[in-house]
């Protein structure tokens, strides 16, 4: 009998052992017991510093994931104790620590910083509705931030903030402006001032005033897009290991281009260039040193342009357009050139349609020189400048903008410009479709 005992004693003990087993090791697997246990290796960490590692693995020790096929207990009483807790020990903790939690966080990937264009105009005199209706035309179709560089005279700078500052808020957010006074580094301010027309010559500087940026499309006031600046803006990967600037020919014809029959200086290729829309890698131009008939072993930008002037003054006729024709003369491996259809002018239908990209793809930038878009001689442009300029902000485009080009356009079609309408029409158009199709149809479609 005392053997059978002491079987039936030892049996029990031995039950109850791996009972207390069982149960010990499933309370440590226990989320809420793990968090107590972390929690309090946490402050033990802490109030002894001078050993990291020990508090580092007793926390490694503890440190195991919950067995499959065990359920998690809700997060919300969970987070009531730690913060029960914590307010009971604030005193004790350091009150930039956070308390842990076994909730996942999400990743987030670090995306690049947004793309910011940057547009620079230069305005003189009567200029302030020509460049605000440019600037308004930029900003209705792009897609991307555009930080505006507005050079102008000092009564017209209030005057720009002014109205800046009156546009709604939606347009607002898409841009940011700095206005800058005219200002020549080098040579005669007035002279530089008088070159051709007011204050043209102010775009020679850009790349001397503006060391902060790095690319940059420098327009006239008289320019107007017809698709978004993002387009042109791309053009800037394109361009080779020496390129440093993008413009359009002047003429397509050079049997009819002013270049190739009136010029008594350099100019750039066949027919010259035209520098009322001008990309340029600010960059590059501040870094090159450029050839020229003058110094054999090439001269800086800013360091060109005023012995450049003074050789050349009696002999040009379009001022800074034509400085630009000679530096790229020596130096044509540094320009790269973009169709017509991105500096589509009068000369470009008045003599006859001859700018085949612009019959193709329609116009994509519009310049209005020759003062076409304040009188009658050429209406087809008049009629773009107009609707654009009357055009309300937030108003839907093809009813308050394309329809009235549109319809205005049957009164031109008997001018040299006008006879053309599809030319005027066809980019716009598709551009005002995307637009309606990102802002409307997006928000309509049905979740899949």
């Amino acid at each position: 009998m005392r053997i059978h005992g002491k079987v039936v004693v030892i049996a029990v003990c031995f039950g109850v052992f791996l009972l207390l087993y069982f149960l010990g090791g499933n309370a440590a697997d226990d989320p809420l017991l793990k968090e107590v246990v972390d929690e309090e290796e946490e402050q033990e960490s802490k109030s002894s510093p001078s050993h990291p590692e020990l508090g580092r693995d007793v926390a490694a020790k503890f440190a195991k994931k919950p067995p499959a096929g065990v359920g998690v207990r809700a997060e919300e009483p969970l987070k009531r104790r730690k913060q029960g807790r914590a307010s009971n020990r604030g005193a004790g903790v350091n009150a930039k620590s956070k308390p842990r939690s076994n909730v996942a966080r999400p990743m987030f990937k670090r995306t690049r910083a947004e793309e910011v264009m940057h547009l620079a105009v230069v305005a003189c005199g009567n200029r302030l509705d020509e460049t605000l209706t440019m600037v308004k035309s930029a900003l209705l179709f792009s897609l991307k931030r555009i930080t505006f560089h507005i050079f102008a005279e000092d009564p017209l700078a209030p005057q720009f903030k002014e109205r800046l500052n009156q546009w709604p808020r939606s347009i607002s957010a898409k841009f940011q402006y700095r206005i800058y006074p005219i200002t020549f580094s080098v040579g005669n301010a007035d002279e530089w001032k008088k070159l051709f027309k007011p204050c043209a010559a102010q775009r020679l500087f850009l790349p001397v005033i503006l060391k902060d940026v790095d690319s940059l499309l420098y327009v006239d006031t008289d320019v107007l897009f017809l698709r978004p600046m993002d387009d042109i803006w791309s053009l800037l990967k394109s361009f080779n290991s020496t390129q440093l600037a993008a413009m359009a020919p002047e003429h397509e014809v050079p049997k009819i281009g002013w270049y190739s029959r009136f010029a008594r200086h350099p100019f750039y290729g066949v027919t010259g260039v035209n520098s009322g829309v001008m990309l340029m890698n600010l960059t590059r131009i501040r870094s090159t040193m450029f050839k020229n008939s003058m110094i054999p072993s090439g001269l800086s930008w800013e360091d060109l342009l005023h012995p450049l002037y003074q050789k050349y003054k009696n002999h040009i006729t379009w001022g800074d357009q034509d400085l630009l024709n000679i530096i790229f003369h020596y130096n044509p491996e540094c320009l790269f050139i973009f169709p017509c259809q991105w500096n589509y002018r009068p000369d470009h239908c008045m003599y006859g349609s001859n700018c085949k990209g612009a019959e193709e793809e329609g116009v994509s930038i519009l310049h209005g020189n020759r003062g076409v878009y304040h009188d009658d001689k050429q209406p087809a442009f008049k009629v773009v400048y107009d609707a654009i300029s009357d055009f309300p902000f937030e108003d839907n485009m093809f009813q308050s903008l394309f329809y009235p080009i549109q319809t205005k356009f049957l009164d031109t079609v008997n001018t040299l410009c006008g006879r053309i309408p599809q030319v005027f029409l066809k980019q716009i158009e598709k551009t005002m479709r995307k637009v309606f199709e990102d802002k409307v149809v997006r928000y309509v479609r049905p979740h899949k």
